[in-house]
């Protein structure tokens, strides 16, 4: 059994459709879900969803071994970021290289990078008239919104759309494809890499 351990800061809605995506399967489960903030949403998510969670805070994560100890003792296969905002340690990095995996609400390299998260990059893509958005999964390095991308799906932007129309059509797609993407690249099954995807809706 290939083993995740989701890392999340905020209300953890991606955090959830992993944890039920994953419930019942017989390759793949979710051992632990970490949260930097004691009181993120997504620790009571953990809750009723019965999966073990754990708050580690920033220094810890940062000045110390417990992240990686912690890791280490949950057995941990892939680390897989959802909505997580702290640059993980250098320990962290090593130790998982090339098995973490993040997913960003835009089509990087564009509108990404520090401070760069949630409503702000949908606001961006708005004000910078994009003609498209979407999502981004790729795996991570030391540097925020960097590494190697294994995925996009992409959605068109129309005229009209505010930040809060790009963003649903976002969410949209981060629900429909990270559980997807994450079971096909630790399986080591093949997929298609780019993906675009009619708008919910045109009004």
């Amino acid at each position: 059994m290939i083993r995740l351990a989701i890392m999340a800061s905020g209300s953890g809605s991606n955090a959830e459709n992993i944890v039920k995506y994953f419930a019942h399967s017989t390759e793949i489960e979710v051992a632990a879900i970490i949260s930097n903030k004691a009181d993120a949403y997504v620790l009571e998510r953990a809750q009723y969803l019965h999966v073990p969670s754990y708050v580690m805070s920033r220094a810890d994560m940062v000045g110390t071994d417990k992240l990686l100890n912690l890791l280490r003792e949950l057995k941990t296969d892939w680390v897989i970021l959802a909505g997580f905002l702290v640059l993980l340690p250098e320990c962290i990095v090593n130790e998982y290289d090339g098995k973490i995996l993040n997913i960003h609400p835009s089509l990087l390299p564009k509108f990404g990078g520090k401070g760069m998260y949630g409503d702000k990059v949908h606001q961006a893509v708005v004000e910078a008239r994009e003609k498209e958005s979407g999502i981004t999964i790729h795996k991570i390095d030391a540097n925020y919104d960097e590494g190697t991308t294994v995925f996009q799906a992409k959605i068109r932007v129309e005229p009209l759309d505010n930040a809060e129309k790009v963003a649903q059509k976002v969410h949209a797609l981060e629900y429909k494809f990270y559980p997807q993407i994450i079971e096909n690249l630790v399986l080591g099954r093949d997929f298609e890499k780019v993906v675009t995807v009619e708008p919910i809706s045109k009004d």
